[in-house]
């Protein structure tokens, strides 16, 4: 049965047009991207397998773009496509920050850790570089480790917010594992990085942990 034959406010489409992308439920929304079904089926059923396939919209956002485009019914052009409006999305948190909206939304930054960092395989430790209002100047990924860490040098961390010209850092890492609990590894880390920052007049207003669910604040738990 055709999407067409669908009760007008029933199509994904026509649903997103009056009621708003957040009214659409994972495989709508998936739908609307992949634009028509195949092997005989509705955009909506193509997708919904999809998702059933690769254990959910996570699942199949994280796999990279080449790896994609051999599921069943994808393909480079939708593989593209969808690699592209999660691109879209990264870029859309980080053009916010770039307006200062940290300020006003401190949960921005660890939406946005989370976008870049969750699905790696392996531990990053990015930076991300602020000016005296909270403004973006940069993102950077600095150290990258195993599963089990990355070994962060905090004089590098100095060097590099100086030569961005930061007048504060938001640092943060993944845990591969999917755990978000900081480790007393991360505790110490966070405490040795504020020490070597304020020597130079640079603050450390957050170290974020990503895995599942929300992102882990260290400063939201008093270390800061």
């Amino acid at each position: 049965m055709s999407i067409r034959t669908w009760p007008c406010e029933e199509r994904p489409r026509e649903k997103l047009l009056a009621r708003g992308a957040g009214a659409l439920s994972d495989a709508e929304l998936l739908a609307v991207l992949l634009g028509s079904g195949s092997g005989g089926r509705d955009a909506v059923a193509c997708a919904r397998t999809l998702l059933a396939a690769q254990g959910g919209l996570r699942g199949l956002l994280d796999r990279p773009p080449r790896a994609l485009t051999s599921l069943p019914g994808l393909g480079p052009a939708r593989a593209c496509a969808l690699a592209a409006a999660l691109e879209l999305g990264q870029r859309h948190l980080a053009a916010g920050l770039a307006r200062g909206e940290l300020l006003a939304d401190p949960a921005a930054a660890g939406r946005y850790f989370a976008q870049r960092l969750r699905a790696r395989e392996r531990e990053v430790f990015a930076l991300l570089y602020l000016d005296t209002r909270h403004r973006a100047l940069g993102f950077e990924e600095l150290f990258h480790g195993g599963l089990d860490g990355a070994e962060v040098h905090p004089r590098v961390v100095v060097q590099r917010a100086l030569a961005h010209g930061a007048a504060a850092v938001i640092a943060g890492h993944n845990h591969p594992s999917g755990n978000p609990e900081p480790s007393a590894a991360d505790h110490a880390l966070t405490r040795r990085l504020a020490q070597a920052l304020a020597l130079v007049d640079i603050r450390l207003l957050d170290h974020l942990v990503i895995g599942d669910g929300p992102p882990v604040s260290l400063a939201a738990r008093g270390l800061l």
